[in-house]
């Protein structure tokens, strides 16, 4: 199932509890899967019993498993933060804490880089390599 705006619906058994049809649908529709979940559970329980059991095995059935190349994409996206609780994303302060957490990764590397060109060590093997 495409959208207009060129997503894929897919079920995602790995972040799934049964299989990853509320993952895939919290995924496409940007919200938390426990959201997703809870209505699902709470239809079911509050007398829907046929419809939501046959729409999840019938979503089962029909849905393909996300692809792996989509998930590696998803895991190095920007940082999104949610600005409503039922949204997918991040707290604010998760989010500035993650950022932080990158840029003192950077900083360190760059310290590391930085010792590594102004040391003798590093002259000697430039003037070496340009004999």
């Amino acid at each position: 199932m495409s959208s207009a705006n060129g997503r894929t619906l897919y079920r995602n058994p790995k972040s799934g509890k049964v299989a990853g049809v509320c993952s895939g649908l919290a995924d496409y529709f940007n919200f938390e899967t426990w959201l997703v979940r809870v209505i699902a559970v709470s239809i079911l329980l509050l007398g829907g019993t046929g419809v939501v059991l046959v729409i999840y095995i019938a979503l089962w059935m029909i849905l393909d498993i996300k692809p792996q190349d989509l998930e590696h994409k998803e895991q190095y996206k920007d940082i999104e933060i949610k600005k409503k609780v039922w949204q997918a994303g991040e707290p604010a302060k998760q989010a500035l804490f993650d950022v932080n957490r990158q840029f003192n990764g950077l900083e360190v590397r760059l310290r590391r880089l930085e010792e590594h060109v102004t040391s003798d060590n590093f002259d000697l093997k430039r003037q070496i390599n340009s004999l």
